[in-house]
């Protein structure tokens, strides 16, 4: 399990304002239409690494029952499902053996959730998504569609990352990133991080000088974060470094957090004092360009003249060829690219309209002398302010 390690302004909430303050963020999550659900490997699985039916079932018990609530579900464990089928003691190290467990796993993880929730009358739906499935314009566009479709039905979305597909170089990496970034692709306004600790601890739960936080501010200062051990038996991937930095990402988005036990499911979505609660910022940024900033890796880099930067950054503008002075990377048209200053420091990342064999030629020219030299097609922006994002 992880542990936390608090920074400068986490301190035990004990003040009125700090309890008053987390009642009305708990009956936030208590009231809200839709929610965001993620469970941890660790959580779902026994002692040998398969999946505790147990564990699974009292899971689903407490989700059914919210029947005021639309319930998104991000389920880790497709890959510990799939260790004993194909014979591994313990989860393997290389990607290919990876992604055959979660291949295996994956059906059997979603035919138990689709028979734990068949017993309340509910059905599910498996949904798998990787970077490019929601970066990419179109692609975003269905897998919000779909989404917002299966919950219009009644149906329990089951998401998980495509592990049979994904690599090193292009993954969310965990399934706590990735139920922030679906809180936000689905206009979520909960998110409940299920896991095998109660909550953000000061150090080491075992110790007798650590308590847990109950509340967590936007502006509190969360450096310091602690990974403890991985879940039991090896077969998870996150730990509380990756909880905080997920709670960021969804309360940057407006939407509050509650991190708590996985036997606490239904108190936490009950708006119970279980768990710690994440504050939401106020400001809610458009989904998608949420998307752009936390789910994407960068395929390359532009690197821009200070006129550049200042269009980009401080008026918004889309970016043109003649403000790019070096290009950097092998990506292709649609891929993302990180737009850097003089200091090579990033300051926006982007959609960019052009492959980097391209790029080089047109360096430092107009729009207009460009469509003069090569034809129409060269007048577009390199990166249209629409699919770019200030970091």
């Amino acid at each position: 399990m992880g542990y936390g390690a608090a920074g400068a302004g986490l301190t035990r909430q004990n003040s009125p304002v700090r309890e008053e303050s987390g009642d009305r963020g708990r009956v936030a999550v208590a009231t809200a239409r839709r929610v965001v659900v993620k469970i941890g490997s660790s959580s779902l699985t026994s002692t040998a690494g398969g999946l505790d039916h147990a564990r699974l079932d009292a899971l689903v018990d407490a989700l059914a029952t919210r029947d005021r609530q639309e319930i998104v579900l991000v389920s880790s464990g497709a890959i510990a499902a799939g260790l004993a089928p194909l014979g591994f003691p313990r989860r393997p190290h290389d990607l290919a053996s990876q992604q055959a467990a979660a291949s295996v796993g994956q059906g059997l993880l979603i035919g138990r959730y689709a028979a734990a929730f068949a017993r309340h009358g509910r059905t599910v739906g498996q949904v798998l998504l990787s970077p490019d499935d929601v970066t990419r314009r179109a692609h975003y566009r269905n897998a919000y569609r779909t989404l917002r479709k299966l919950l219009d039905m009644r149906t329990v979305p089951i998401v998980n990352e495509n592990d049979t597909v994904a690599t090193d170089e292009i993954r969310f990496g965990d399934n706590d990133r990735l139920a922030a970034l679906v809180a936000a692709l689905v206009h979520a306004e909960a998110m409940v991080l299920l896991s095998d600790v109660d909550g953000l601890w000061t150090g080491d739960p075992s110790r007798p000088d650590t308590y847990r936080i109950d509340v967590v501010d936007p502006g509190d200062d969360l450096a310091g974060v602690r990974l403890g051990r991985r879940g039991r038996a090896g077969v998870g991937t996150g730990g509380m470094a990756t909880k905080v930095e997920a709670a960021r990402i969804a309360t940057g988005a407006g939407i509050p957090v509650v991190l708590a036990h996985a036997a606490a499911a239904g108190p936490a979505l009950a708006g119970e004092p279980v768990g710690t609660l994440f504050h939401a910022s106020r400001r809610r940024p458009a989904a998608r360009l949420h998307w752009l900033a936390h789910a994407t890796t960068p395929r390359g880099r532009l690197h821009l003249d200070q006129g550049a930067v200042t269009a980009v950054v401080q008026r918004r503008k889309s970016l043109l060829p003649a403000g790019i002075t070096g290009v950097d990377g092998g990506f292709t048209a649609g891929d993302p690219v990180d737009l850097v200053d003089a200091g090579g420091r990033p300051v926006a990342r982007g959609l960019v309209n052009y492959d980097a064999v391209e790029l080089p030629s047109l360096l430092g020219r107009t729009t207009v002398e460009l469509a003069a030299a090569l034809g129409a097609a060269y007048e577009r922006e390199v990166v249209h302010r629409d699919d770019l994002v200030l970091l």
